[in-house]
């Protein structure tokens, strides 16, 4: 048997990925993480992008975009608590382009110092999930 860390990633609204994987590799704030079995223990926030679990058995790895969050790891498990999540199969290419769009327009017509946080907050999402789209598109 593979050696394999318990991988969660969850969303508020469900839970995304339970399972044993091989790697996980995501968007840490400080740049990519790839995270191997018996890793050392850590807690950081996670930037919107793909999370990578290569899962045993397994020809494609799953594919999961993730809009910021945070991630515990510890020797035996890996949770990824995202802001929101979904999976690879399910991302449209046409909302993220649009949700790119009216972040650029708010980004524009910003009205006060709030509005503008939120439309830069909501460009960057954009601009990942997109990022994210591209790189699933490639692998297959």
């Amino acid at each position: 048997m593979a050696n394999t860390i318990h991988v969660d990633v969850v969303s508020a609204e469900e839970e995304i990925f339970a399972g044993e994987a091989e790697f996980v590799a995501l968007p840490g704030e400080a740049g990519e993480l790839g995270i191997y079995p018996q890793h050392t223990p850590l807690i950081t926030r996670i930037r919107p992008g793909a999370v990578r679990i290569k899962v045993p058995g397994q020809a494609e790895d799953e594919f999961v975009f993730v809009a910021g969050g945070l991630l515990e790891v510890q020797p035996h498990g890996v949770t990824v608590l995202a802001d929101t999540a979904i999976r690879g199969h399910d991302l449209d290419e046409a909302k993220a382009a649009e949700a790119k769009r009216l972040a650029e327009e708010a980004l524009v017509n910003k009205d006060s110092a709030i509005d503008y946080a939120k439309a830069q907050a909501e460009l960057a999402a954009a601009v990942a999930q997109l990022a994210a789209i591209q790189k699933l598109r490639k692998k297959r």
